[in-house]
């Protein structure tokens, strides 16, 4: 049977954003500082990809690189910045908080995602430090987060595919299990027939330019839909 599986792009830039859209992306994820893996992109980038684009824009809440452990002031931060960002006509946000042990801070998370709502939010691969990914998948849930980007806790989503696949397994549809890390043109037919998800997440970037390829974002879109 036929499904209408889609793709999300990363990007880190207002170049890539717009590239992903020409490219039929399906949303973008919008951040800045990709040598850290992603971090709050600033309000003026925001609002230029808002003007210039017609799909969904999250938005990463990140205040800075590192663990995924914050302080008060930190804290505070990320609710500021989802407070301002609101006003701004994005469709979700993309964020992640873990306790010193590893495990989901089920309160400071839950706290996030009552804030921004209505919009809807995806807890990102902060998710990949767990250790007991199964019971991290149950408080993500709690904490009321729509989707879930992870690479199955490995570096990238070939190691992760068999954790990937359980995972969706175990989500039963309570949330949409969104594999990302690694994840290419090259890779993700295996992936998607492996983990059977909904959603995808890929950088497209191909180089070392740091901009998202719009023949590889083409090319992911062909290959889910095959």
């Amino acid at each position: 049977m036929f499904q209408n599986k889609k793709i999300e792009i990363a990007c880190f830039n207002l170049e890539s954003a717009t590239l992903a859209q020409k490219a039929a992306a399906d949303r973008v994820e919008l951040c800045a500082n990709v040598s850290v893996g992603g971090t709050t992109p600033s309000i003026e980038i925001i609002q230029q990809a808002r003007e210039h684009l017609t799909i969904d824009i999250y938005v990463m809440i990140r205040p800075r690189g590192g663990n995924f452990v914050y302080s008060e002031a930190e804290f505070q931060q990320m609710k500021s910045d989802i407070e301002n960002i609101k006003q701004l006509g994005v469709n979700g946000f993309v964020f992640g908080i873990l306790n010193e042990d590893k495990t989901i801070n089920i309160e400071q998370n839950k706290a996030l995602v009552e804030l921004a709502k209505p919009f809807p939010c995806s807890y990102h691969r902060a998710f990949d430090a767990v250790s007991n990914y199964e019971q991290a998948l149950e408080d993500v849930i709690a904490c009321g987060f729509s989707t879930l980007l992870t690479s199955g806790t490995f570096s990238n989503v070939t190691e992760g595919k068999e954790v990937l696949k359980k995972l969706v397994e175990q989500a039963k549809n309570r949330i949409e299990i969104m594999p990302g890390g690694g994840l290419r043109s090259t890779n993700i037919s295996e992936l998607n027939k492996i983990a059977n998800a909904n959603w995808y997440h890929s950088s497209a970037i191909t180089d070392e330019a740091e901009i998202a390829n719009p023949e590889e974002i083409t090319q992911l879109k062909e290959k889910l839909q095959s």
